[in-house]
């Protein structure tokens, strides 16, 4: 054999290879694509969220409840006709109902607190809880828990009556005036 028939033997064999090897690279490839998109999958997951409801309201006459969410707007309760014109040994009487308001979402613990800074001198405060809204010397007489500021409610639209009693002793001057303010203030619980 002459030396041009093998080296022309030799660069086909060659270009015979890399045209083999480009031609199972490209399979490779195509078969590495097709068997990427084949093993693919994707899961996705989802939540929704919305806050609870929860919130008290107060009545002053055990029926009519509103917001009073503040000082500026408190519930003005109705001391009997006597709370204008108090004289020694006075007592007078007003009754206050607190409930969770509809759709509240949880339960509430309902602390009571009262700030008679500027309270005539001479004058007292207590309170008991009652069953009903009525509020009068034989309702606290009958109250319970006067020692326990703090309440329960455990259902919507379900009150907790509170009657306050405002007593005045002998150091009361004449003409003296002022005010009382009782802060209910609810932590919400348990949910219902």
């Amino acid at each position: 054999m002459s030396q041009s028939t093998d080296a022309t033997g030799t660069t086909r064999r060659r270009f015979t290879k890399i045209r083999a090897i480009l031609a199972g690279g490209l399979v490779l490839g195509v078969g590495a694509a097709i068997t990427l998109a084949v093993w693919n999958d994707s899961e996705f997951a989802t939540g929704q969220f919305a806050a609870g409801n929860f919130g008290i309201e107060g009545s002053a006459d055990g029926n009519t409840f509103s917001d009073h969410a503040d000082e500026a707007n408190a519930a003005s309760l109705n001391f009997q006709v006597d709370a204008d014109a108090l004289s020694p040994d006075d007592s007078v009487y007003a009754g206050f109902a607190v409930q969770l308001v509809a759709g509240s979402d949880y339960a509430a613990n309902v602390t009571i607190s009262q700030d008679d800074s500027a309270a005539p001198a001479g004058t007292t405060t207590s309170y008991v809880y009652t069953t009903t809204a009525t509020c009068n010397a034989t309702a606290f007489a009958s109250g319970t828990d006067t020692d326990v500021s703090m309440f329960a409610l455990s259902a919507p639209t379900t009150p907790t009556y509170v009657c306050f009693q405002v007593t005045a002793d002998d150091s009361l001057e004449q003409g003296a005036t002022g005010n009382i303010t009782w802060t209910f203030a609810a932590e919400s619980t348990t949910t219902l």
